[in-house]
């Protein structure tokens, strides 16, 4: 069993637990809006449910479903969904280190589920992978109750906004609320000038390039950003997590 009784007994998953329980909410808003939103753009009941136990990417369901509303060209919304999550990538290449003790599946498992918020709070506990066993069942334990909360929150309040779309009126501004998670999403997790200035870039893209059909804007943003980013990276040598371990 991977949640097993050795890693629910380590203190660091009850910690994990309850550092990420001061987000629950947020996440959960978030989540109780993308239920909402995919039943309400016209997907019906199953595969409401079957993206949210499959896909498990709020922003990137969010990305996708006014353009499988639309009919949209199946590689816009692959496309758009990669772009949005280009970021798992950098979180990917961040965790190796951290996870490459472990079996195959163990590490697949640890992908699935870590987030944005578990991600972003197991690193800024954790600044160096572990060098001793006890090290690393102590960080899988954090990583562990972490996305423990994350996964509850969000898939409990996905699956009751699904069950309750058509009794929450618009008027609500579940949106706004969603948006507002990603806003505290972003914001916790731009601890560098160089993240703070792939926001603005990313940003500023976004609103140029908003005319754009399809929202491709996103992906414009995203692509740009990331160009960018790499490219002063190499050219001057900042560093995307040297302010994080000051």
């Amino acid at each position: 069993m991977f949640l097993s009784s050795a890693i629910r007994r380590q203190p660091e998953f009850r910690q994990g637990v309850r550092d990420m329980s001061t987000v629950a909410m947020g996440i959960g808003a978030w989540g109780l809006m993308t239920g909402v939103a995919m039943l309400k753009s016209g997907m019906s009941v199953f595969e409401s449910v079957a993206m949210t136990l499959l896909v498990y990417a709020g922003s990137s369901q969010l990305a996708a479903i006014p353009l499988l509303m639309a009919g949209a060209p199946a590689w816009v919304i692959l496309a758009t969904g990669f772009c949005v999550n280009l970021r798992f990538v950098v979180f990917s290449l961040h965790l190796r280190p951290y996870l490459m003790h472990m079996p195959r599946w163990r590490r697949i498992t640890h992908g699935y589920l870590t987030a944005d918020m578990s991600y972003a709070l197991f690193t800024r506990k954790y600044a160096q992978p572990p060098r001793t066993r006890a090290e690393e069942q102590a960080q899988e334990a954090y990583l562990t109750g972490n996305y423990c909360v994350t996964w509850c929150a969000w898939m409990s309040m996905s699956l009751l906004g699904i069950v309750l779309a058509n009794m929450i009126p618009q008027s609500w501004g579940l949106g706004f609320a969603g948006v507002l998670s990603l806003v505290a999403i972003v914001c916790s997790m731009a601890t560098t000038r160089l993240r703070l200035l792939a926001v603005l870039i990313a940003s500023a893209t976004a609103v140029a390039a908003y005319a754009l059909p399809l929202k491709l804007n996103i992906v414009a943003a995203i692509g740009v950003a990331v160009l960018a980013c790499f490219w002063l990276e190499k050219q001057f040598g900042l560093d995307v997590d040297a302010e994080d371990d000051k």
